[in-house]
């Protein structure tokens, strides 16, 4: 069992920045291929980003290439979401998952999540 926990969540400005952290306590991360996802109000969970076990392959949804940069610090157990450019369209619930294969960006794939960080983008 993998326990996943966000923090760095919160409101923020538009074009403004945050650093999603995600972390697990119990058990190294080494082995899994990690993602973000999202869960914007009224509408389905989304792919983000993902980023391979070595970190040597990362992907990214196209609404947000260029905006976001996923990295990992397997060192340190933990994965991170580096949000810049905030727009209203990225307000969402954020969610850190593994997965036990290399890397994926299909959202069945993720067996482990954590509980949800939420980020609100303000005019």
């Amino acid at each position: 069992q993998v326990e996943l926990v966000e923090s760095g969540g919160g409101l923020v400005q538009a074009g403004g920045s945050l650093r999603l952290s995600c972390s697990a306590s119990r058990r190294t991360l080494r082995s899994y291929g990690l993602g973000w996802l999202r869960h914007a109000p009224g509408k389905e969970r989304e792919f983000v980003s993902a980023i391979s076990r070595s970190a040597g392959s990362t992907y990214y949804a196209d609404s947000v290439k260029g905006r976001f940069t996923i990295s990992r610090d397997n060192a340190k157990n933990t994965v991170f979401l580096q949000i810049n450019s905030l727009q209203h369209e990225d307000t969402a619930v954020y969610y850190c998952a593994a997965s036990v294969r290399l890397v994926t960006v299909t959202e069945r794939q993720y067996g482990f999540w954590g509980q949800g960080t939420q980020v609100t983008v303000s005019s």
